[in-house]
């Protein structure tokens, strides 16, 4: 049976057995895999009045991890994603069609127009 080593010598640094020193790849890695949470208020008061108040909350972590937690944000964003972008259509479209199109919309709200008139004429009587 053999035993650990009370001391592991790295660099030139002497550190205890089992904790050996992990560089910035590492770090970001482990964060980016479990996530992280920050969060915080500032509040900004004058004589005992609020009048400014953040809330601070930032999650740092890796799109697979985000995803897990429920957080996909960025996919229906326009700004971030194609596919959340609406369809470019090809050109200028057809005068007629899209008064066809325009017609019931108006006619719809004429109707709603009309019977708020009639409303309002019941409760002058």
């Amino acid at each position: 049976m053999t035993s650990m080593p009370s001391v592991v010598q790295n660099s030139g640094q002497v550190l205890p057995a089992g904790h050996e020193p992990a560089n910035l790849g590492d770090i970001l890695e482990r964060v980016l895999d479990r996530g992280i949470v920050i969060a915080g208020d500032i509040r900004v008061s004058l004589l005992d009045i609020e009048l400014l108040t953040l809330k601070l909350r930032l999650v740092i972590a890796s799109v697979d991890t985000a995803r897990q937690i429920g957080i996909d944000w960025w996919e229906h964003d326009p700004w971030l994603s194609s596919r959340a972008r609406p369809p470019v259509e090809p050109g200028p479209r057809d005068p007629e069609e899209v008064e066809a199109e325009r017609r019931p919309r108006v006619a719809a709200r004429a109707r709603r127009r009309d019977v708020r008139r009639e409303e309002w004429d019941e409760l002058d009587g």
